[in-house]
C-alpha cells in the first residue's frame, strides 16, 4: 500500500499524467478531424462553456438547436432539406469534440491539485503547469472563434481560423510530451545541440499548418495526381488571387502546391536525420528511426489520400498521423538534447 501511495505523489506519476492528456489531445485532434471532414463543425451555433457539456434530451431541445442551425448560410445554401436524423448525425460529432475539450480542462485541473498538494509538482514548476492549463483553455475561446466565422457569411469556417486552432492544439501536444518526458526520464542536457531535430520539429508543425490550409479550402479534391499536378509542374492560375500575396493562403491550387513542397523538405530532414542517427545510440538512435519510418507512412499516406480524392477516413488518417510525426520529431528532439 505505501509503494502505491508513493507512486501517486512521484515524478514518475506526473510524467505518465502528462502522456495521458497528450493522448487526449490527440483524441481532440481525431475527432476534430473527423467533425471538419463530415462538415459537423457548424452544427452547435453557440458557445457555452457551462450548459453546453449537456446535449440536448427532449424532443423540443432537439428542435431547438436544429431550427438555429437552419438559419445559418451552411443549411440554407448546402444542407437545405437535411432532416432532424441526419442533423443529429453532424451534432454528435462537433458535441463530442467540445466534451472533450471540456473534459481535457477537468483531467489536467484536478490532478495538477493532488501533485501541487503532495509536492510531486514542485511550486517553483507551478507557472509552466499553469501556462499548460491556460493554452487548454485559450485553445477553447479559439475553437469558438473559428466556429463563429462560418455562421453569417460562409459555409465553412475560415482556412485562418482552423489553421489556428490546430496550431494551438499542436503546439500543446508538444509541450506536454516534452514536459512529460522531463518528469518521466529526469534527465538533464547535455553538450549535443539538437539543431537537426528542432529544424524537424518546426517543418513538421509547419506542414501541419499548411495541411490546416489545406483542408479549409478544400484543396484536397484539386489535382489529384502524383509527382504531376494534372500534368503540370505548378497549378494553373498560380497567382490569380489579388493581392498576390494572398495566394498562398487562398489560392487552393497553390496552397495544394505549398503542401507539397512542404512534404519533400520534411522527407528530407527525415533522412538527415536517420542516416545521422545511425551513429547514436539508445533511444536517440530508436527516436531517430522512429521519425524516418513514420515519415515514410506519412508520404505514402499521403499520396494516396490524394489520388483518391481525400476520402473521409484517409483523409482523418492523414491527420493522426501527422500529429504523430510530431510528436515522434519533439521525443527525438529531447532525445538527441539530453543525450550524454
Amino acid at each position: 500500500m505505501a509503494r502505491g501511495q508513493n507512486f501517486w505523489r512521484s515524478r514518475t506519476a506526473v510524467g505518465l499524467w502528462l502522456l495521458a492528456m497528450a493522448l487526449v489531445i490527440m483524441g481532440m485532434v481525431t475527432i476534430g478531424g473527423l467533425t471538419r471532414l463530415t462538415g459537423s463543425g457548424l452544427s452547435i451555433t453557440e458557445w457555452d462553456p457551462i450548459m453546453g457539456a449537456i446535449p440536448p434530451l427532449s424532443d423540443m431541445q432537439w428542435a431547438d438547436a436544429f431550427a438555429k442551425y437552419r438559419r445559418i448560410p451552411q443549411y440554407i445554401l448546402e444542407n437545405r432539406g437535411m432532416d432532424l436524423e441526419a442533423f443529429k448525425g453532424i451534432f454528435w460529432w462537433e458535441w463530442t469534440h467540445r466534451f472533450l475539450g471540456r473534459m481535457l480542462g477537468v483531467l489536467f485541473a484536478v490532478p495538477f491539485a493532488w501533485f501541487a498538494w503532495t509536492g510531486a509538482i514542485k511550486r517553483e514548476e507551478w507557472p509552466r503547469m499553469l501556462i499548460l492549463f491556460a493554452l487548454g483553455g485559450l485553445q477553447g475561446f479559439i475553437g469558438w472563434w473559428m466556429v463563429q466565422s462560418g455562421l453569417e457569411t460562409r459555409v465553412s469556417v475560415s482556412q485562418y481560423r482552423l489553421a489556428i486552432h490546430l496550431g494551438a492544439a499542436i503546439l500543446l501536444l508538444g509541450a506536454l510530451l516534452w514536459i512529460g518526458l522531463e518528469y518521466l526520464r529526469g534527465l538533464k542536457s547535455g553538450p549535443r545541440p539538437a539543431n537537426r531535430a528542432y529544424v524537424m520539429v518546426a517543418l513538421v508543425y509547419v506542414q501541419m499548418l499548411l495541411g490546416a490550409l489545406v483542408a479549409g479550402l478544400h484543396a484536397g479534391l484539386l489535382y489529384n495526381t502524383w509527382p504531376d499536378m494534372d500534368g503540370r509542374v505548378f497549378p494553373e492560375g498560380p497567382f490569380s488571387v489579388s493581392p498576390w500575396w494572398l495566394n498562398p493562403f487562398e489560392n487552393p491550387g497553390l496552397a495544394q502546391f505549398d503542401h507539397r513542397i512542404g512534404a519533400y523538405l520534411v522527407a528530407a530532414c527525415a533522412a538527415v536525420i536517420y542516416f545521422s542517427g545511425l551513429k547514436l545510440t539508445g533511444l536517440a538512435k530508436k527516436s531517430a528511426k522512429a521519425v524516418a519510418a513514420i515519415t515514410a507512412a506519412q508520404a505514402g499516406l499521403g499520396i494516396v489520400t490524394l489520388l483518391m480524392q481525400a476520402p473521409e477516413g484517409l483523409a482523418a488518417f492523414h491527420q493522426v498521423a501527422a500529429a504523430t510525426l510530431f510528436c515522434a520529431a519533439v521525443w527525438h528532439a529531447y532525445e538527441l538534447r539530453h543525450a550524454s
